[in-house]
């Protein structure tokens, strides 16, 4: 697969505390999007808010502004915060695959650092597929110093270029079908919205322009929208998350929006504290971004025979809509919700914290 029918989100830079609400308010979207696309498989849910295209882009701001430092402590602190809730999720995931018959091979190594995709067997293929995420944003954290030497270079023409690796993708060369070729196609993919948000910390784009910005951006949707709607019967569905180029280039316009709206207009949702509970939500949202992504589609799995008991209790069948998508969804939640509890503080270990149920 491309980039994706593996959709998801999390960006998994660390989560500081007093970031504006705005960012950490898109974040949270990103990630009930995230869940809601792996529950009902919407294909439109890409095109109405491209979850990727946000992350990487938010994570491109944050390491933007943490290559402030030196890069090597960088890199190792993105590290820290992101293997060891990594490695514990992976404890349950590889041990039940062994359990199920997986025989695990050379390539086990990256279940340590996963610099590739992490091998595994059909039986837990729901839950590794999304670990494509993590391998793309870990090679963007590598390779940002170089980066972010090269954008600042020429940004905008830098960040117009970044489009250009996925073009040759689709209609030069094809990238080999295996681990490198899929961690290349994901990094062209979304390697402008990085650069976005590097665009965004050094204040490129609150000096652009509103009318290059709008005449782009809606340009760049309008291509990858009518690319994923012309391809349908190459690809047998308009699901952005199966066609790279498509979601390249919407995610760029539509990414390229939000972030010059919050850059220009200066959008900041701080009245989001006002409303105390979904202020609340939206902070835990983001110090458990990592557990969230991570565990969602176990809690879907899990979810599905949990219901299937339901069946056995009379009042349960006569009273609740058991067969609803909307029904798993919910259950879903609750078991995300158990999931932060019980997992979240290893991200306050990784972090140095003192580990909370909630932070």
């Amino acid at each position: 697969m491309g980039a994706h029918s593996r959709t998801s989100t999390v960006a998994v830079a660390g989560v500081a505390q007093g970031r504006d609400r705005y960012f950490d308010t898109l974040r949270a979207l990103a990630l009930v999007r995230v869940v809601a696309y792996h529950t009902f498989g919407w294909p439109w849910a890409a095109m109405a808010f491209p979850s990727m295209g946000v992350m990487f882009a938010l994570a491109g701001t944050l390491m933007a502004k943490s290559l402030e430092r030196p890069a090597p402590q960088v890199i190792r602190g993105r590290l820290r915060r992101l293997l060891p809730p990594f490695w514990f999720w992976g404890v349950f995931v590889v041990t039940a695959m062994l359990v199920h018959g997986w025989m695990p091979g050379r390539q086990i190594v990256f279940w340590v650092v996963p610099l590739g995709d992490p091998p595994g067997n059909a039986w837990g293929e729901q839950a590794w597929e999304i670990l494509w995420y993590l391998r793309t944003y870990l090679w963007f954290v590598l390779l940002s110093p170089l980066l972010l030497r090269i954008f600042r270079l020429a940004p905008v023409p830098v960040l117009l270029l970044s489009l250009v690796p996925v073009l040759v993708f689709q209609y030069v060369r094809q990238p080999p079908d295996d681990r490198l070729g899929t961690a290349l196609l994901d990094l062209a993919t979304y390697l402008f919205c990085w650069l976005l948000g590097f665009a965004h910390r050094d204040g490129v784009l609150a000096r652009l322009r509103p009318g290059p910005v709008v005449v782009l951006s809606l340009a760049a949707l309008a291509f990858g929208g009518w690319y994923a709607l012309a391809h349908q019967a190459a690809y047998g569905t308009y699901d952005l998350d199966d066609i790279p180029l498509a979601q390249a280039f919407w995610s760029a316009g539509f990414v390229t929006l939000l972030m010059w709206t919050k850059a220009r207009l200066g959008v900041d949702l701080a009245g989001l504290t006002r409303y105390r509970r979904l202020n609340r939500l939206v902070t835990v949202f983001n110090a458990r971004a990592v557990t969230i992504y991570l565990w969602h589609e176990l809690a879907l799995v899990l979810a599905v025979p949990l219901i299937d008991r339901f069946w056995e209790v009379p009042a349960f069948e006569t009273y609740l809509p058991l067969d609803s998508q909307w029904f798993l969804f919910g259950v879903g939640w609750v078991l995300i919700a158990v999931s932060v509890l019980a997992c979240g503080w290893v991200e306050d270990v990784a972090a140095r914290k003192r580990p909370k149920l909630l932070p």
